[in-house]
């Protein structure tokens, strides 16, 4: 092992990636090490990653990001989950949301008194006792004392780049332009030791952060790391991006469309609207997938559609000797809950509590790995749920969407809650137990049985208890601003 304290880190690449890297580092760690961040301006960003979840929020506190500040500087709006069409049926319409739905007792989750009031015509619509999913639908947002909405943002991730750029060469880091031609390895620990630049520029360092993107430049290119590939549990590898101009007043939702052979997004910014579309190459082209998006637009395009392929899955380990993968470098994860830019947090906070000052040890090493393991497995069982919990066949990728083989985890977790309405996670995973019972419910799986702690309440005071819920969430939406006015006034961009 490398026994020397770790003094210089290098950060490969820039992009959203890079820029939260250097951002993270130099902010809370920087007093001790000299950061510098390599990128070239020929070499360009993927940047469709524009839609966030509400983790992001804590990383802009920890890094003391002021809210507005970042917002008007990334022309961000709010979000409140995702509305997902098409998914479930053709003409089914849900919303995946950030909030809490209903209330919870010691014995069992709301979906159980849900459950147990919709078998006995008690009940609303399970997504009505959940402010932030009716604050999305109707359009609104705010910030008060007895409404507290857990939120995302929409933001333009190239405008994000460039903001945290600044933060971190405030906070001390050095930017090197150049492109990175050459890495070099010690013959005996197999540690990376120089990177050479196109301009004959020689980088040497202790720890290297790899943000090359899909290449993995150091981490696959110069240490040959290995590739686990997600392929045949998440179909889609393919991709086509647009900007169109800005379309009425931005929706507090991202939207995913379902199409035959993929799905479409519509992400709501303050000055334009990002979309795309994810397929499957093996059941659409590149020209139909540009044709399927072109069609379904909702304003004129501002950009020329962009087509890119890409592999799903993780590196076989995200550290590797003295290489840390984040990113797109680690692995790839479909955009179809917005995970991208968490997975970078995720992974510099983990980075971050597991940093080695002093020396670098395969201990440390095995446990990034396995925390950066466990985390990509949750998170992908959760992404092929969406595709797997589907009642279409009327196209061939739905077909084999609905058929295909899932892994036993996920497996077992729905048969859980089709048996007894029930969903078990542990802590550390991301997506929480209303984030899999909206989904679920939302695609069609309706469980057969609810706990019998619900029958301890009897018809009336079960009707009294959902009746209360919808009404508090009702009232609370009811004074709400829209989300239009409420961006203006908090944190309004200025013109393009």
């Amino acid at each position: 092992m490398n026994n020397k304290q770790l003094q210089k880190i290098v950060i490969a690449g820039g992009g959203s990636a890079g820029w939260m890297v250097a951002a993270a580092l130099s902010k809370l760690l920087g007093k001790n090490l000299d950061i510098s961040l390599i990128e070239s301006e020929e070499i360009g960003r993927i940047g469709v990653g524009e839609a966030t979840i509400p983790p992001l929020k804590v990383f802009n506190q920890l890094l003391g990001i002021d809210d507005q500040d970042f917002m008007r500087s990334c022309q961000a709006t709010f979000k409140l989950g995702i509305e997902f069409k098409n998914w479930g049926q053709v003409g089914d319409s849900y919303i995946h949301s950030f909030g809490e739905t209903g209330k919870v007792c010691w014995a069992g989750e709301f979906q159980h008194f849900w459950l147990a009031g919709r078998e006995k015509g008690k009940a609303e619509k399970f997504g009505d006792y959940c402010l932030e999913l009716k604050a999305a639908e109707a359009g609104r947002f705010g910030h008060s004392t007895d409404s507290k909405l857990n939120y995302a943002y929409h933001l333009d991730a190239g405008l994000y780049a460039e903001y945290l750029k600044r933060f971190a060469i405030k906070h001390g880091l050095k930017r090197i332009e150049g492109k990175i031609v050459d890495v070099t390895t010690n013959a005996h620990t197999g540690f990376i030791e120089t990177l050479k630049l196109e301009d004959g520029q020689i980088i040497e360092g202790d720890l290297f952060i790899d943000c090359t993107g899909f290449s993995g430049r150091l981490i696959e290119g110069a240490l040959n790391t290995g590739f686990e590939s997600y392929g045949h549990l998440l179909p889609c590898d393919s991709a086509v991006a647009v900007q169109t101009e800005k379309f009425g007043e931005p929706r507090p939702y991202t939207q995913s469309i379902a199409h035959g052979f993929g799905w479409q997004w519509r992400i709501p910014l303050q000055h334009r609207v990002g979309n795309g579309l994810v397929f499957c190459s093996r059941f659409g082209s590149n020209d139909e997938a540009i044709q399927t998006l072109l069609d379904n637009l909702e304003s004129k395009p501002i950009t020329e559609p962009k087509a890119f392929k890409y592999n799903t899955g993780k590196r076989r380990k995200g550290w590797n000797k003295n290489c840390v993968a984040i990113g797109l470098s680690s692995g790839f994860l479909e955009p179809v809950e917005s995970t991208a830019i968490h997975l970078i947090m995720a992974a510099i906070l983990r980075l971050m509590r597991l940093f080695p000052h002093q020396e670098i040890t395969q201990s440390n090493i095995d446990e990034y790995n396995r925390q950066y393991k466990n985390e990509m497995e949750s998170i992908r069982d959760f992404i092929i749920l969406h595709y797997k919990a589907t009642e279409r066949e009327d196209t061939p990728f739905w077909q084999y969407c609905k058929n295909m083989e899932i892994p036993d985890t996920l497996a077992h977790r729905i048969q859980l809650f089709k048996e007894t309405g029930r969903v078990c996670i542990t802590d550390t995973e991301l997506f929480k137990i209303d984030s899999w019972s909206q989904v679920m419910i939302g695609q069609g799986i309706i469980p057969k049985n609810y706990h019998q702690i619900v029958d301890m309440m009897n018809d009336n005071d079960l009707d009294k208890f959902l009746g209360m819920l919808k009404a508090t969430v009702d009232s609370k939406v009811a004074q709400m601003p829209s989300h239009q006015m409420f961006i203006d006034q908090y944190c309004k961009a200025p013109p393009v």
